[in-house]
């Protein structure tokens, strides 16, 4: 079916993080081919409330189209949510799930106990996915929703930030979004962040690029093929001594006998490693003819 514009409510937007990338290439095919696929709606009221397709929403009326091609399941809106939720498990990430879990639990009052039995899960996991949110500031989680900030950076570096210090948190985020930099970069100013004195804070406030290039400059250069080989030689051989000293300390005789079948199984495969390693050192270095 067709749908004008004034027919849909797009209550469920800010539950999708948008990807400028993916949106560009939809709006390139979207204006060629024009739409392929339906976006898809229920209808409880005289209002069409969106599930699925809010890229295509936003393409189609950027393009200056009337109308949308949808197809209306015959559910309730809550089962609907659940449904699309279901088939779009595999990319969903912990940020994803907490804004639909605080959505459901908000405006259809689900507790605890019945949110964890819709997503099969415990009440704990509940418990910690509405905490990310709980300790990410509304700004954060806006910069994440539209797309100049990963979930990954967002989760792994700014949420422990923002739960011991939830302005330093606002700051750093608004400092490197406008740089687009990788999860990478944003975890080298977090630890820096960190560990920095104030003055290290401040430039990268100020400057993150500046103080990733200067950090780079610092870092040492990477190893040889061959440093790595003569380190890898020194670790063996440090595993070694320490094998051997357990032994010499009585290991063997208070293990059981099961332990023991284990051990000398894995005794033989450390020992074919060993030799071959051995083996290949002579051939390479001519000691054998």
């Amino acid at each position: 079916m067709e749908l004008e514009w004034h027919q849909l409510q797009l209550r469920y937007e800010g539950l999708r993080k948008r990807h400028p990338g993916q949106e560009r290439q939809l709006l390139a095919s979207l204006a060629e081919i024009g739409q392929q696929s339906p976006i898809v709606v229920v209808s409880e009221t005289a209002e069409f409330v969106v599930i699925d397709g809010y890229k295509r929403v936003r393409a189609l009326k950027r393009l200056g189209r009337d109308t949308v091609r949808g197809t209306c399941w015959q559910v309730t809106e809550l089962e609907a949510l659940l449904l699309e939720r279901s088939l779009r498990r595999a990319s969903e990430d912990p940020l994803d799930q907490a804004w639909l879990l605080a959505e459901l639990r908000d405006r259809f009052s689900l507790c605890a106990e019945e949110l964890a039995r819709r997503f099969e899960r415990s009440k704990s996991w509940v418990s910690r996915r509405l905490a990310l949110i709980q300790a990410l500031p509304q700004a954060i989680q806006e910069q994440v929703r539209t797309g100049v900030l990963s979930a990954h950076a967002a989760m792994k570096y700014l949420v422990p930030l923002a739960r011991a210090n939830i302005e330093a948190a606002s700051q750093l985020a608004a400092a490197i979004v406008p740089w687009k930099l990788t999860s990478r970069e944003v975890g080298a100013l977090y630890q820096g962040w960190q560990t920095g004195t104030a003055r290290t804070r401040e430039l990268i406030l100020a400057s993150p690029q500046i103080y990733l290039q200067a950090r780079s400059s610092q870092m040492p250069a990477p190893l040889s093929a061959a440093q790595r080989w003569l380190n890898d030689l020194g670790a063996l051989g440090g595993i070694a001594r320490r094998a051997r000293r357990g032994l010499e300390q009585g290991l063997w005789s208070q293990m059981l006998s099961v332990e023991r079948d284990e051990f000398e199984q894995a005794f033989a495969r450390m020992k074919s490693e060993v030799e071959g390693l051995i083996h290949r050192f002579d051939l390479e270095s001519g000691h054998v003819g």
